[in-house]
């Protein structure tokens, strides 16, 4: 009866799925061409008929590739489910994806000539590069679902961190190169699925021919093997298996993502409790779900309201399945995250000259240091002369101090979340409250044409206390603990990062400059910006003063912050505020893409930094240097061209970030 009611699931579950593929799938055909025709269209097209020659070669094609990119995204989704389990195991959550388009980007940036070896061996090389260095961060921490999600998605954001920079080098190809990466199924002919269905075939069968030892994979590793099965050996090739699959799709259409989180969970919940099972059905609803998302965003570009890639449409569906299946997580599994020693620096005020100091000599340096485009590394450096500094001064130095007091509000923001949410991996940038921000600007830019600075600002301070919100609302169940925080803020990133895609795939013109803000840009700082990054640092700063007595306090737990008397809903709420408004006005003037919220409070209690006042302080001297050195490095280092001072934060935090959690948990 059991296996009867799991078949009836079943098919109900690909009837509902189906459903809605057929229907916009038919809607958006039917509008393009009427349906009396589509049969000559598609086999003996009219080449008078201009509609009839686009349904041939661009209609069925995408529908085509859709079907063949769900088909191998759900495919290698289950692969790694089965092989790690681990239930939010996908080729998105791994970093496949990611490595898969960064190498592409290398190669189309840098090396065209590599692209006559073979795009699917390129985007191979690295999705293996990144899978390679997500299983050595997780590995101390015993391949945990949590330590290989966690290192994942971070190594995800560093593939794109350096993905962007390629983007903004180039900058010729930066909207063709961005709208593929996003995922875009769009066809001109026949090339793209007739490229890839033979090698997802292949690769399908060999999937099929390895079901009875993936299937035993599913006891532990000590039971396998008393089988007789070579675990690693079989462990191994699910994973190339599920590498090939991504690598296939990811050079041919981009990135389409969290498809293969969906699919396999999707599969599983509709009754297909073996794997077997669960082989056949997960290539099928993968397939249906692309189709789905495609149909309504091909319908949507017909009747010309938004021209969206499939990619971030996805996107929108996986981040909050997602956030969905954390609970579905083992407890049991150890936590990525790192614990610090319990060492306390007590002569902290000696150190704060000396950061002082440091930070006035890095100033000092970035404005009379300059570089003209010699060669590289060594040539072009030159000493500014006062005079000369005169008249550089009205680019030069706003651009300088803007920075410099966005690092300190970054860095202060980041502790302010590290001590609320007990978490030390915490950060505006992890945690979604920078992406929620840059949601807010965007959401302005879309409802008013030009708004201004304090419009702007107001804007994202509302979308960064929102995301941060929500991010504590869903992490409520799991009783705040830390590693389901900071994977719920990075799921929500990606669904936030994904509205972002869709305004700059929208052709608007701004996208560009958006772009470039969106990777901690500091180009535009000019006397008025300065002046009000100024202001808003002088009020916010100090205001984290106030909060000292609170954060000592919170730390201890609860249960001993109510027995004190203190007003937990409204202290975190009061937290909440101040962080989100030190965020938005840091985010407002050098993008979200900085991790200097992670590094400089890090950095404070690695030197041994404890108590809440110091670490304020240290921490903004730190998060303050990190972005003027940063900026300083980014103007100069590639001169005459310049790169974000956020994105050049941003790969140094971002490998920081992956080594911490790549430690040994003490």
């Amino acid at each position: 009866m059991t296996g009867l009611e799991d078949t009836r699931r079943l098919v109900a579950t690909l009837v509902l799925l189906a459903m809605p593929a057929g229907i916009l799938t038919f809607s958006c055909w039917n509008v393009q061409l009427p349906f009396s025709q589509w049969w000559q269209a598609a086999f003996t097209p009219d080449l008078d008929d201009p509609r009839q020659l686009v349904f041939h070669f661009s209609a069925l094609p995408r529908a085509t590739t859709a079907i063949l990119a769900g088909t191998a995204l759900g495919t290698a989704g289950l692969l790694l489910q089965q092989v790690l389990r681990n239930p939010l195991a996908s080729p998105t959550t791994l970093g496949l994806e990611a490595g898969s388009q960064l190498a592409m980007t290398v190669a189309l940036v840098m090396a065209p000539s590599l692209l006559d070896i073979g795009r699917e061996w390129i985007a191979l090389a690295g999705a293996l590069i990144a899978l390679g260095f997500v299983l050595l961060c997780a590995m101390r921490n015993r391949f945990s679902s949590i330590a290989l999600v966690l290192a994942g998605l971070v190594t995800g954001l560093l593939c794109g961190a350096l993905t962007v920079a390629l983007h903004l080098l180039d900058q010729e190809y930066v909207s063709v190169l961005f709208l593929w990466g996003s995922g875009s199924l769009a066809q001109q002919d026949w090339s793209a699925p007739l490229a890839m269905a033979p090698r997802i075939g292949i690769l399908l069968l060999l999937a099929s021919i390895a079901t009875r030892p993936l299937s035993v994979l599913s006891l532990d590793d000590e039971n396998a093997r008393s089988l007789g099965l070579p675990v690693a050996w079989i462990r191994g090739a699910g994973v190339v298996l599920a590498a090939l699959l991504t690598a296939t799709v990811t050079a041919n259409v981009g990135v389409i993502g969290f498809v293969g989180l969906a699919a396999p969970q999707i599969a599983q919940f509709s009754g297909a409790r073996r794997f077997l099972a669960r082989l056949v059905v997960a290539p099928l609803v993968g397939a249906l779900l692309v189709l789905s998302v495609d149909g309504a965003v091909g319908l949507l570009e017909t009747v010309g309201v938004v021209d969206l890639p499939t990619g971030a449409a996805t996107a929108l569906l996986g981040a909050p399945l997602l956030i969905w299946l954390l609970p579905r997580l083992r407890r049991s599994d150890p936590p990525a995250v790192p614990s610090f020693g319990s060492v306390q620096l007590r002569n902290w005020p000696a150190l704060v000259p000396a950061l002082a100091g440091l930070l006035t000599l890095a100033i000092l340096v970035a404005f009379f240091i300059g570089r003209t485009g010699g060669g590289w590394p060594a040539e072009g450096w030159h000493f500014t002369s006062l005079g000369d500094l005169i008249a550089v001064a009205p680019w030069r130095i706003p651009r300088t101090l803007v920075v410099m007091f966005a690092g300190a509000m970054l860095a202060a923001a980041g502790l302010l979340l590290q001590r609320i949410t007990g978490n030390p991996l915490a950060a505006p940038e992890v945690l979604g409250i920078g992406t929620g921000v840059a949601f807010g600007m965007v959401l302005s830019l879309i409802l008013a044409v030009t708004p201004s600075a304090v419009e702007q600002t107001l804007a994202g301070a509302v979308g960064g206390f929102a995301a941060l919100a929500l991010v504590l609302l869903a992490s409520r169940k799991s009783g705040f603990a830390p590693d389901h925080i900071l994977l719920v803020g990075i799921a929500l990133s990606a669904l936030l990062d994904a509205v972002v895609v869709a305004f700059l795939a929208l052709g608007d013109p701004r996208a560009t400059q958006l772009l470039s803000w969106i990777a901690g840009s500091s180009y535009a700082a000019d006397w008025p910006n300065l002046m009000l990054t100024a202001i808003l640092a002088t009020a916010l700063l100090p205001s984290t003063l106030v909060l000292t007595r609170w954060l000592d306090i919170l730390p201890l737990g609860d249960a001993v912050t109510r027995s004190i008397g203190l007003p937990l809903p409204r202290v975190r709420l009061a937290i909440m505020g101040i962080a989100s408004l030190l965020t938005a006005s840091a985010v407002m003037a050098t993008g979200p893409l900085t991790f200097v919220g992670l590094a400089g409070p890090h950095i404070a209690r690695l030197i041994g930094v404890r108590r809440a006042v110091p670490q304020i302080v240290v921490s903004a001297l730190i998060g303050a240097l990190i972005m003027v050195v940063a900026d300083t490095l980014a103007r100069t280092v590639i001169a005459p061209r310049q790169l974000p001072a956020g994105l050049v934060a941003a790969l140094i935090g971002l490998p920081y970030l992956v080594w911490q959690l790549g430690r040994k948990r003490s």
